[in-house]
């Protein structure tokens, strides 16, 4: 591509240079100090928002499978002590123990170990919900004729759940990860907005509203503030579409009647 003069061993002149890219001439968003696209940073920090997001929800999910499915088939004592652990994990307040968290961060680390580390921490305290919901379906179902049934063949307690048990509500369970997806993303971008989550070069919504904080920008810089739309219009549509999902699984919604 065409570039700036430069001269070859000192005295050959060229403008060509193998690496780069033309100049922008078109800017849907406009740009920002440092004269990067609005634009393609937004569509960049939504999907590592919602990277982060998936991973969460991951790690949540399989927490609250085993948890909760242990706690909910076995009962007793088990069943006591997880939930006294659930519901320890419930009450520790969320903003301050990120910022003990963050604290100890490294400064070194690269933006990939930090990616990895918020979303192991959010899904670290993201799974009590769903795992109280596994363990309340699996205390109503372990009596069932299909699960003494699968007992009286021989049946291991492992199988048991992993392939009768958890089947018979995925539905739910869809139902409560798309719940908490918008959860998972809210978190994220108000760390990174906060400065305890992800940092610059990362692009993720939580680093660009990092921009908007200044009254300089609210009055002279009003195009900042697009990336908040798009925050707000990825949240509420998993919220809407959670809570549609939630009718339509629940055989007692009022939607139905």
């Amino acid at each position: 591509m065409t570039g700036s003069d430069y001269k070859i061993l000192g005295f050959i002149p060229g403008n060509i240079h193998l690496f780069g890219i033309d100049d922008g001439f078109v800017h849907l968003f406009g740009t920002d100090a440092s004269g990067k696209d609005i634009f393609s940073r937004t569509l960049h920090a939504i999907w590592t928002s919602l990277q982060v997001g998936s991973l969460g929800v991951f790690i949540a999910f399989v927490l609250a499978l085993v948890i909760g499915g242990v706690s909910g088939y076995y009962g007793g004592w088990i069943d006591s002590v997880l939930q006294m652990l659930t519901d320890a994990v419930r009450t520790i307040p969320a903003i301050p123990l990120f910022m003990a968290i963050a604290a100890f961060i490294p400064q070194e680390w690269t933006a990939e170990m930090r990616f990895f580390f918020i979303s192991l921490i959010l899904g670290l305290i993201g799974w009590p919900t769903l795992a109280r919901r596994v363990r309340t379906h699996l205390l109503t179902e372990r009596n069932q004729e299909y699960v003494l049934a699968a007992q009286l063949c021989g049946a291991s307690s492992s199988h048991v759940i992993r392939r009768h048990l958890l089947p018979s509500f995925t539905s739910y369970i869809i139902v409560d990860l798309v719940i908490s997806f918008p959860y998972m993303v809210l978190s994220e971008t108000a760390l990174s907005f906060i400065g305890l989550g992800l940092k610059d070069p990362v692009n993720s919504l939580g680093v660009m509203l990092q921009n908007v904080t200044s009254a300089d920008v609210l009055l002279n810089y009003q195009w900042y503030f697009i990336p908040v739309i798009f925050f707000i219009t990825l949240v509420m549509a998993f919220v809407f579409v959670g809570d549609g999902l939630r009718d339509a699984a629940d055989p007692y919604s009022d939607n139905k009647k």
